[in-house]
């Protein structure tokens, strides 16, 4: 039998969940990839090349510089086995804009900023395509528009999601959340969309699934990266979906590298000096 959900709330200093943000309920997502699309015509992103590799539906295969949502594709086997009904799990996924972002903290120029929404945003203008901030995602989002083709000139600066900072500056709904024909992407207040999905994963493990929030302090969140503001509702293992099971800021790994470089090279020139002093 399923546990019962005992939901927690991640708060702010000031006790409370701030900003604008996600809420993915992948337990209603079609994978009818209307988000994509959405997101590639207001950002006026290029289209991906098709490719057919014959082992998922999916054509975009992961985010990037030129795509900011990605529905993913997991095919299971069902309760027929070979042969018999296929389980289907379907996510869009995006940039999480992370309490404590690693590519904000990682940016030397200072084009990644917070936003009054609480989003994390890379300012282009700013931005001089060092890549610094690649691999300091633990969620390997952000990406650096590297590729050329005849039709398309790239600037090899970081790309990614950006809550439509221009939409919400207005007044509006990201692009993404007013395509979804099915509000498995919702947009609103952090708090309150937390809310809202702690109540409908608490009705469905009332109806028996093993449904659980990635992007609290639990699961998705957490070794540094405190909650998320775009979280999902997952009934499966992350890995299903492509999410890290213990993501963390890779730069919790600078210092004690350092710490462990400092103390070998003082073990050698002690080894040295005592070496030479015998000699």
């Amino acid at each position: 039998m399923t546990a019962p959900y005992a939901p927690t709330l991640p708060a702010t200093e000031d006790g409370q969940l701030a900003g604008k943000g996600f809420f993915t309920d992948t337990s209603v997502c079609i994978g009818c990839k209307a988000c994509e699309v959405a997101c590639k015509q207001w950002n006026q992103l290029p289209m991906d090349d098709l490719s057919w590799d014959a082992t998922s539906y999916d054509n975009t295969h992961a985010l990037s510089a030129t795509t900011w949502r990605h529905v993913t594709f997991a095919e299971l086997p069902g309760a027929g086995g070979a042969g018999g009904q296929t389980d289907w799990l379907m996510m869009s996924d995006v940039c999480k804009h992370c309490q404590h972002a690693g590519c904000l903290e990682a940016c030397p120029t200072g084009a990644i900023v917070r936003t009054e929404f609480n989003t994390v945003l890379v300012q282009q203008d700013v931005c001089n395509g060092c890549g610094y901030c690649v691999p300091s995602c633990p969620y390997g989002v952000i990406d650096l528009d590297m590729e050329h083709s005849a039709t398309t000139a790239r600037d090899g600066k970081a790309h990614k999601c950006t809550l439509c900072y221009d939409r919400l500056t207005e007044g509006l709904e990201p692009a993404c959340a007013k395509a979804c024909p099915t509000d498995a992407i919702q947009f609103g207040d952090v708090a309150d969309l937390r809310r809202r999905a702690d109540e409908r994963v608490g009705k469905l493990r009332a109806e028996g699934l093993d449904a659980y929030i990635y992007g609290d302090e639990q699961m998705g969140g957490g070794n540094g990266i405190g909650h998320l503001n775009a979280f999902f509702l997952l009934l499966d293992e992350p890995s299903k979906y492509n999410l890290p099971e213990a993501p963390s800021l890779p730069q919790n790994h600078t210092l004690p590298g350092i710490l462990t470089m400092a103390a070998t090279a003082i073990g050698l020139g002690l080894a040295t000096a005592w070496t030479l002093g015998r000699k």
